[in-house]
C-alpha cells in the first residue's frame, strides 16, 4: 500500500482554549478510578498525523486521553505526497459458508491486497447518507488548512440538504476550531459541523464539493457522486466497491483514524459541555480492532456503516449499505467480522 505521508505542525499561543476529553473506558471514568492520561504535544500530534503502511492498533478501553485542540496559533495539516495510486480491487469466489446480511449492499475486502472476500450488490450505486463525511474529512485534510482557525456556526449550516432539516445538539453561534468541527463530523456525525467545514473551505461550498468529486475521480470511485458535504442529500451516491476504495485511502490519515474511532468525548466549549458518544455501537462497546469507522442514515439510504479493521493480522474493509435498522446493521457487521476471524490468518 502506498501511504500518503502526512504531518501536523502545531504552534501554541496564550489564547483561550476548550478541552476535548476522550474517555476510552466509560466504566472506569464513572467510577472515578485512576487511569492513564495523555496531553498532546506538537510531537504527539505530528506522530498521529504521520501515515504509515501498517496501522498501529491500540488496546481498547485502557486509557483516558485529554487532548487540547483549541490552542490557537497555527495548527496546520500538510501533505508531502500527491496524488496517491488507486487501490486495485479484485473479485474472488474462493470463500464458502459466507454469512447472509440484511443490508442491501455489502463488501468485505482485504485492505492490503484488494481481494474481495465478500460481496453483495457491491457495484450498485445507492445513497450513502453520512458516509459522505468520510470524504469531507479527506478533502479537509488534503487542503492543508489551519486546523486552529475558529469556525462559528451559522444558520445556513443547519439548513440541511435535499429538503431535510439538520438535527443537532449544536447551536447557531457555537464556536470551535476546524479540528473540533472535523471531530464533531466524524465521531458524532454532526451535520452542521460538516456543513461548516465546506462553507469555510477556500472558495466556499461549491469549491469544496468540486474537490470531493475530484478526489473520488482521482481514487477511481467511478460510481460515486457528491452533491454536498453532510450526507443529508440522497443525491450523494456511491457503491460498496467504491467505498472500499475510499476507506482504504482514508485509513492512511492518522487524524481520521483517531477522530472516527474514539468511543466518547466530552466537548467543553467553555460555556457548556456536550457529552457525545460514537455513532457506531461496535466502537462504543469495544471488542474489535476498528481502525476507522463511519455510520450513516437517511430514509433513502437506510442504515449504513463503513469500517477499517484488523482481524487475524489482516487489514480489512467492511462496508454495509441499506440495513433496515440500527440493530440489523450492528448484527450484519458483527456477523461479517466473526466470519472474517474464521478465515486463515494472514502471515
Amino acid at each position: 500500500m502506498h501511504a500518503l505521508s502526512m504531518s501536523i505542525l502545531l504552534a501554541f499561543s496564550s489564547t483561550s482554549f476548550a478541552e476535548l476529553v476522550v474517555n476510552n473506558n466509560p466504566a472506569a471514568s464513572s467510577a472515578n478510578t485512576a487511569s492513564a492520561s495523555l496531553n498532546w504535544s506538537a510531537n504527539d500530534a505530528s506522530q498521529l498525523m504521520e501515515d504509515d503502511d501498517s496501522l498501529e492498533i491500540s488496546p481498547q478501553g485502557s486509557t483516558s486521553v485529554t487532548t487540547t485542540l483549541r490552542s490557537g496559533g497555527s495548527a496546520t495539516i500538510s501533505s508531502s505526497a500527491t496524488p496517491q495510486k488507486n487501490v486495485q480491487i479484485r473479485d474472488t469466489s474462493n470463500y464458502s459458508s459466507q454469512p447472509s446480511v440484511n443490508a442491501r449492499a455489502a463488501l468485505v475486502m482485504d485492505a492490503q491486497t484488494g481481494e474481495v472476500l465478500y460481496s453483495k450488490n457491491s457495484n450498485m450505486p445507492v445513497p450513502i447518507a453520512s458516509i459522505t463525511k468520510l470524504m469531507t474529512a479527506v478533502v479537509t485534510a488534503d487542503a492543508h488548512l489551519n486546523m486552529s482557525d475558529e469556525i462559528t456556526l451559522e444558520s445556513i449550516d443547519f439548513a440541511g440538504a435535499g429538503g431535510k432539516n439538520s438535527s443537532s445538539t449544536l447551536r447557531v453561534g457555537d464556536s470551535m476550531n476546524r479540528a473540533e468541527a472535523l471531530l464533531f463530523a466524524l465521531m458524532k456525525s454532526e451535520n452542521p459541523a460538516a456543513a461548516a467545514l465546506a462553507r469555510t473551505y477556500p472558495g466556499g461550498r461549491s469549491a469544496f464539493i468540486a474537490a470531493m468529486n475530484a478526489k473520488a475521480k482521482q481514487l477511481g470511485m467511478t460510481s460515486t457522486r457528491y452533491a454536498e458535504s453532510t450526507g443529508l442529500d440522497p443525491h450523494n451516491v456511491s457503491s460498496a466497491r467504491d467505498l472500499g476504495i475510499l476507506v482504504t485511502s482514508a485509513s492512511q490519515y492518522g487524524l481520521i483514524r483517531q477522530f472516527s474511532t474514539t468511543p466518547t468525548y466530552d466537548f467543553n466549549l467553555g460555556y457548556r459541555v456536550l457529552k457525545s458518544n460514537n455513532t457506531n455501537a461496535l466502537v462504543r462497546n469495544g471488542g474489535w480492532n476498528i481502525n476507522l469507522s463511519k455510520t450513516g442514515y437517511i430514509n433513502e439510504a437506510g442504515r449504513c456503516v463503513v469500517m477499517h479493521t484488523t482481524v487475524n493480522s489482516r487489514p480489512a474493509v467492511v462496508v454495509l449499505l441499506g440495513a433496515s435498522t440500527s440493530q440489523a446493521r450492528t448484527n450484519d457487521a458483527t456477523n461479517l467480522l466473526t466470519w472474517l476471524s474464521s478465515l486463515p490468518k494472514r502471515v
